[in-house]
């Protein structure tokens, strides 16, 4: 029996107390809030700080649960040949704790942005439907199953 290939990734919403959102620019894939791939053995919210502190430098608590989402089209990766699993990916809304803004071997650039600014900045249909998750969030958890290749299609999108 073949078992299952699925990518389990988490992203974190980082508010600052002036109400700024920490972005991220991917060298792939533009803006978006940071996370990552969680690592053989890794917690969530271990992998969650440290892909934070990778890509932007700031460290962080993790607060919440906000969503959970799965990308269940299989696609082409970047290189045009690496078949890209269903993807798994939790959010958290995370508190800054410290560091500096800093750049990585994913990312470009690294910013604070005023949160009624940050959907000009994501240009990814799923990134800004995660963050407009969290911009209506009321307490309960977001649920959605949806398509990025060869479009953006949302599949189900429910509270849990």
């Amino acid at each position: 029996m073949k078992m299952p290939t699925h990518i389990v990734a988490v992203g974190g919403i980082v508010e600052d107390h002036q109400g700024n959102v920490l972005l991220v620019k991917t060298k792939d894939g533009g803006w978006v809030f940071p996370g990552g791939q969680v690592e053989v053995g890794e917690s969530l919210t271990d992998a969650l700080i440290r892909e934070i502190k990778e890509e932007s430098g700031i460290d962080v608590k993790v607060g919440h649960l906000i969503g959970i989402y799965s990308n269940t089209g299989i696609h082409k990766w970047y290189d045009g040949v690496t078949d890209v699993p269903t993807k798994v990916m939790l959010d958290f809304v995370c508190e800054p704790m410290g560091g500096e803004l800093a750049v990585s071997d994913e990312t470009t650039d690294s910013r604070w942005i005023p949160k009624d600014e940050v959907l000009e900045f994501i240009t990814a249909d799923a990134i800004q439907t995660r963050y407009k998750a969290y911009l209506e969030h009321t307490g309960d958890i977001k649920y959605m199953d949806y398509l990025t290749h060869p479009t953006f299609q949302i599949k189900q999108n429910r509270s849990i």
